[in-house]
């Protein structure tokens, strides 16, 4: 299944949950459920979101687009993690209110049967997703992915805080267990914009991807002089990555092109979806 389908699944999926936790939120009055079918409401958002975005960034260069599309996937990613956010802070003041004014859980066994449910389904629907960002190097399927991984803790957190409270009477656990769990997708959540975000301001690639690269270029030294001005960026799921090579004044054409083909074969080897572009510079007109 290709990129598109795959995030199309988490679509229906989610749908599916969402529509589960609603209802057996609003019947129970678990606000624990409600909160947890309010942030599978916007795991759903975030799958349209992916969904939309992998389409789009899959669309080749344009004439008003000529770098691509890639980062629309970005965008998503920053959205989609935002919204875990607006979901964390809404869980939070749904909490306190019930805190404030305590009600009892109508059939918390009705509640825990869906939660365990849910997170079974997401389970299995994320590791495809996640499965499929990693294969295309995804950050709008690597955000969905964490969206579905979430949801399967918190899932499985309101469940047990349902049993408890079945078990002992204790209604005070359902906003307090709420709570923790929308702290912790909110800490998710920021780790996941530290991915998403830099590309949108041309960040760098890591240190340890570069390294890979330089490794590479160095590799080839015995035919080259030296190389300078050394960049890169991801977009999406694409990473352009770009320096000058300095060469004798003597080598032909046919030399330095064939060594510039062997460098960006050797970095294709790793980034499928790299984008090179070396500037070549004869050794009289190298700039200090």
């Amino acid at each position: 299944m290709n990129s598109s389908k795959i995030a199309f699944l988490s679509v229906i999926s989610n749908s599916a949950i969402v529509i589960l936790k609603i209802i057996v939120g609003l019947f129970t009055g678990s606000v624990a459920i409600l909160s947890e079918a309010i942030h599978s409401f916007l795991d759903l958002l975030a799958s349209l979101i992916a969904f939309f975005s992998v389409r789009i960034s899959n669309k080749p260069a344009d004439k008003e687009h000529p770098y691509g599309h890639g980062k629309v996937e970005n965008i998503s990613g920053t959205i989609e993690t935002l919204l875990i956010f607006v979901a964390g802070i809404w869980i939070i003041y749904e909490c306190i209110h019930k805190i404030i004014t305590p009600t009892p859980i109508k059939l918390p066994l009705l509640g825990i049967i869906v939660m365990v449910l849910g997170a079974i389904i997401n389970i299995f629907v994320s590791r495809i997703v996640y499965r499929t960002a990693k294969n295309t190097n995804s950050v709008a399927m690597k955000s969905n992915a964490l969206h579905l991984l979430t949801d399967v803790y918190t899932s499985l957190g309101v469940a047990l805080s349902l049993l408890i409270v079945h078990l002992t009477g204790w209604y005070i656990l359902d906003p307090i267990i709420g709570i923790v769990l929308a702290c912790f997708i909110m800490i998710e959540a920021f780790k996941m914009i530290k991915e998403a975000f830099p590309p949108l301001l041309d960040a760098r690639l890591s240190n340890e991807e570069e390294g890979k690269i330089i490794q590479i270029i160095e590799s080839f030294k015995d035919e080259y002089i030296e190389y300078h001005d050394f960049r890169t960026r991801r977009s999406g799921a694409e990473e352009y990555i770009d320096f000058h090579l300095v060469v004798e004044s003597q080598n032909s054409i046919e030399t330095v092109h064939d060594l510039c083909d062997r460098i960006e074969e050797r970095i294709k080897n790793i980034f499928q979806n790299a984008n090179i572009l070396i500037h070549l510079e004869p050794e009289n007109e190298k700039v200090n």
